[in-house]
């Protein structure tokens, strides 16, 4: 009895605090009264019906809509726990089931007027939607028929699919075209379809049902298995492979809460409930990576998936795939060779082990404590040594081409093979031989392994006269390759134009003989490759920069070569561009060290002449004009990290030079640069930042960044506003974002969403001119904003701060602020009180008033008139200083740029009088 008094005074004062409006602590109390009150009892119902109007008004309809469930159970039928679940299921547009209530309650209790107009509304929502539903399910049978029809007109079904993919962006749409089977017919029709913009659009209908939405995804797989989108993926059309796996990327993107975008991060609690499928779609993706049968293509992208996904900041499956053997199987690609087919070869592309020393070393990046590294070396000296048991010609060439790609992508473990006992004897014993396979392999794992000075010793001491030896064979394969030895064991001085490997002259001879195997077109790809790769390390020599870029017909192959977009010329043709451009990494030194170098007699390297800054843009616009911003764009679809970064950088020393970044622009580098500022090294998201800020200042930000894109660059923008960035990148940064802060109130709203209006207003505080002024720009354009004005009226100092920037001698710091100041005026009166709080208010506004700059004058006399107008207080705080004197001067003006100003000062003086601040001067004084 007790506990029933008691459980009644808690839904009272519960009832007491709902009608205060005070929700949360109502809910409290009834979530007391329910804690001590019997199940299945009448009261338990009503304070149910209690607490579900409390949730009601939170807006946690779900909650609502349990709470009303339970008490049905013990009341069946009772009319406000109906009404109350009606009006949650409508909050959540489950208006068929908010409907069925709202009759219900209706039968019920005819007289409730409550219900009547709910009633009146759902019954439109719910006609409208059937009659939607009924059109959209007519139009997906009317596409059906066309679209699955094999013997229909190709024309009509391939716009019949097209609208089908339109359609299956429609939640409702989707849900019908699954219930009548789409999947099935889909999984049915791409076994014999033979035009392939059907196949593409049917698989992206795929795609789009699954993106999103989990338990489509479910439904998806239940129909037609994991084995099918392998089976879809195996092609050899580079379109069928490329849509299969986005469809592939956009599953396991719904099942972890991650999304296409590149910065999108996964959601833990979806990736902990969707575990068993995430894991069996990596391990088949992981077991079919040594599928023999399959295509290369295919092989590519099925590496690039699982590149994709198992890092830390992905779905953090690395250890997992280690476990499950798959270093295993990427080393074995990484052993294959095109040249060498024998019966079990794989199919490869010239991008494979690329991408596979790509996808080694994002894994080995994952091996962040010791005990892990060690059994990724564990795994990498089993392969090897499995491959050694039997000493025969296929086994050492396939090891030491494993090798090499350790060595481009995992360098640590690279190195840690080659200095195994015996291991780089095996290679120089295969560069003697006269075979050329072995040679030629030998020769690229020499390369590879003299990756560093310090390390490269051994290698040079045994290796460069075989090298030299190699030179002189008549297969021009190994040729080439032994002339990029040479060439980088040339290069081991830098840019530093006192040290000289070889002989004088040497380097550019190394620079001719590579250019040979550059320009013949009667060369395969391949050699032209290795060419190039011969130059990125000859191109830190100044002589031979300025003879490359004079050369049309050696830097248009180069491009050229770029363009095929092929992975394993990434290196060689964009670290050549690099050089080109002076576009790689130069320490800094300072004066004093430089000094003390001298007085200890240290090696102080030299600048070539031909490296100063005119000789550079110089190069720069021939490589600009010649097209080098296609071969970027290109190459730009890499998963090289390192990669993407040289690619940045070519892409940011480009666009230094204000002519040449329309250019960049018209050939598609604005695009590819902001999933590259997104994403990679911090130096190479920081380049690619710099280069979309040096477009956003030039070019009108709506022809740049049309579209979404606009939105896209804010954040690597505002990643520059970053005290480890340099003050040029600041200032960049800050004027690109000024451009597109004055574009719309979206893209102003992207800005403050990342954080922008705290980081730019930051830099208004620095003694640096140039950055105060482009963040005094920046907030100028962004007060357009209601959300920032806000920011202004409350309990800060920021306009006073921008009326003391009005005492700047910086003219374009005080346009800046006295515009931002004219806006915040316009929109309300607090911040006109706020510069009148300001101690040296009247130094600021004569500053504004009697600036030789007309626009200035105009906006102090615009500013002036917002603070005087329909405000007897502050009109009578200004006009009893020598403001007005200053107006009635402004008054007189006779010089036509000052119109605006006199209107405004007239308008200021019109208003001081209307309020009774002022007199005219003839006015006479009341007897």
């Amino acid at each position: 009895m007790v506990q029933v008094e008691e459980a009644e005074n808690y839904k009272n004062k519960g009832n007491d605090a709902f009608k205060s409006e005070d929700y949360e602590l109502a809910l409290s109390l009834y979530n007391k009264a329910i804690n001590i009150t019997a199940k299945d009892s009448r009261d338990m119902a009503t304070y149910l019906k209690n607490r579900a109007a409390a949730y009601l008004k939170l807006k946690e309809y779900e909650k609502t809509i349990n709470d009303c469930n339970e008490a049905l159970d013990i009341i069946p039928e009772d009319p406000k726990a109906m009404f109350r679940r009606a009006q949650a299921l409508e909050n959540l547009e489950r208006f068929e089931e908010a409907y069925r209530d709202a009759k219900t309650i209706f039968t019920v209790d005819p007289a409730n007027k409550a219900i009547q107009p709910m009633l009146g509304r759902l019954h439109a929502i719910v006609e409208e939607r059937a009659r939607t539903a009924a059109q959209t399910s007519n139009k997906v049978d009317q596409m059906f028929k066309l679209a699955f029809d094999l013997t229909a007109d190709n024309d009509k079904r391939e716009k019949a699919m097209t609208n089908l993919l339109v359609l299956s962006k429609e939640n409702a749409a989707a849900e019908v075209m699954l219930k009548n089977g789409i999947i099935h017919k889909i999984q049915q029709l791409v076994k014999n379809e033979k035009h392939a913009e059907i196949y593409i659009n049917a698989i992206r209908v795929i795609s789009q049902l699954c993106k999103g939405n989990v338990q489509r995804t479910i439904s998806v797989i239940n129909v037609v298995g994991v084995p099918w989108f392998l089976e879809i993926i195996d092609s050899d059309k580079e379109e069928i492979v490329n849509v299969a796996q986005y469809c592939l990327q956009t599953i396991l993107n719904t099942f972890s809460g991650m999304d296409s975008k590149k910065e999108a991060i996964p959601d833990k609690k979806l990736c902990e409930e969707h575990k068993s499928s995430i894991d069996t779609l990596l391990t088949c993706l992981t077991y079919s990576i040594t599928n023999r049968v399959i295509t290369g293509l295919a092989r590519d992208a099925i590496i690039e998936l699982v590149m994709r996904n198992c890092h830390y900041t992905a779905l953090n499956w690395s250890e997992r795939f280690i476990e499950i053997r798959g270093l295993q199987r990427l080393l074995e690609v990484c052993s294959e060779l095109e040249e060498y087919k024998y019966e079990s070869a794989m199919n490869i592309t010239p991008s494979s082990r690329t991408i596979a020393a790509a996808c080694l070393a994002k894994i080995y990046e994952n091996m962040y404590y010791d005990e892990a590294r060690a059994k990724f070396n564990e795994q990498v000296d089993d392969f090897v040594k499995s491959k050694l048991l039997t000493p025969d010609l296929e086994s050492k060439v396939r090891v030491t081409v494993a090798i090499t790609s350790l060595l481009r992508g995992p360098l640590d473990v690279g190195n840690y093979v080659i200095s195994k006992e015996g291991i780089i004897e095996m290679i120089l014993v295969m560069a003697q031989t006269d075979d050329p396979l072995q040679q030629k392999t030998a020769c690229e794992c020499l390369i590879a392994a003299a990756s560093k000075k310090d390390k490269a010793k051994a290698i040079i001491t045994k290796g460069v006269d075989i090298l030299k030896k190699l030179y002189t064979c008549k297969n021009d394969a190994v040729r080439v390759r032994a002339l990029v030895g040479l060439c980088k064991i040339g290069s081991f001085g830098g840019d530093d134009a006192s040290i000289r490997p070889f002989a004088d002259g040497s380097t550019t001879k190394l620079a001719d003989a590579c250019r040979k195997f550059l320009i013949n077109p009667a060369k395969d790809k391949d050699m032209r490759k290795w060419a190039a790769e011969g130059l990125s390390y000859l191109t830190l020599d100044a002589d031979v920069k300025e003879k490359l870029v004079e050369d049309k017909a050696a830097l248009n192959s180069l491009i050229e070569l770029a363009k095929t977009g092929d992975q394993s010329c990434v290196y060689g043709v964009v670290t050549t561009l690099v050089n080109l451009c002076n576009a790689y990494e130069k320490q800094e030194i300072m004066p004093e060290m430089l000094e003390l170098a001298k007085f200890a007699k240290h090696h102080i390297p030299e600048q070539h002449e031909l490296d100063d800054p005119d000789f550079v843009n110089k190069r720069l616009t021939v490589l600009c004009k010649a097209g080098v911003t296609s071969g970027l764009v290109a190459l730009a679809k890499t998963e090289s990290h390192n990669s993407r970064e040289l690619i940045a950088r070519v892409f940011n020393a480009i666009c230094s030079l204000q002519d040449l970044r329309g250019i960049v622009v018209q050939q598609g580098g604005a695009k590819v640069l902001i999933p590259m500022a997104l994403e990679g090294t911090n130096t190479g998201k920081k380049q690619a930042a710099q280069a979309l800020a040096r477009i956003g200042i030039t070019i009108n930000p709506e022809v740049a960044f049309p579209g979404q894109r606009n939105l896209e660059v804010v954040r690597p923008l505002l990643a520059l506003l970053h005290p480890d960035c340099t003050a040029l990148e600041n200032f960049e940064a800050l004027m690109a974002l000024c451009n597109l802060a004055g574009m719309n109130e979206t893209t102003r709203n992207r800005i403050l969403k990342e954080g922008g209006l705290s980081k730019i207003e930051n830099y208004m505080y620095e003694d640096h001119v140039m950055l105060q002024r482009a963040a005094t720009q920046c907030i100028c354009n962004l007060v357009q904003s209601e959300e920032v004005i806000k920011t202004f009226e409350g309990n800060n100092d920021k306009t006073k701060f921008l009326t003391l920037l009005c005492q700047e001698e910086d003219i374009d710091t005080v346009m800046a602020a006295s515009g931002a100041l004219c806006v915040l005026t316009s929109a309300n009166k607090t911040c006109c009180r706020k510069i009148l709080d300001l101690d040296s208010w009247l130094e600021s506004i004569r500053c504004l008033l009697a600036n030789p700059n007309k626009e200035i004058q105009y906006r102090g006399t615009y500013l002036l008139y917002n603070i005087v107008k329909e405000d007897v207080d502050m009109a009578a705080r200004v006009f009893e200083t020598d403001v007005m004197e200053i107006l009635m001067a402004i008054t007189k003006l006779d010089d036509q740029e000052c119109k605006r100003a006199k209107e405004y000062a007239h308008k200021c003086l019109n208003a001081g009088e209307e309020l009774g601040v002022i007199r005219k001067p003839d006015d006479k004084l009341p007897h």
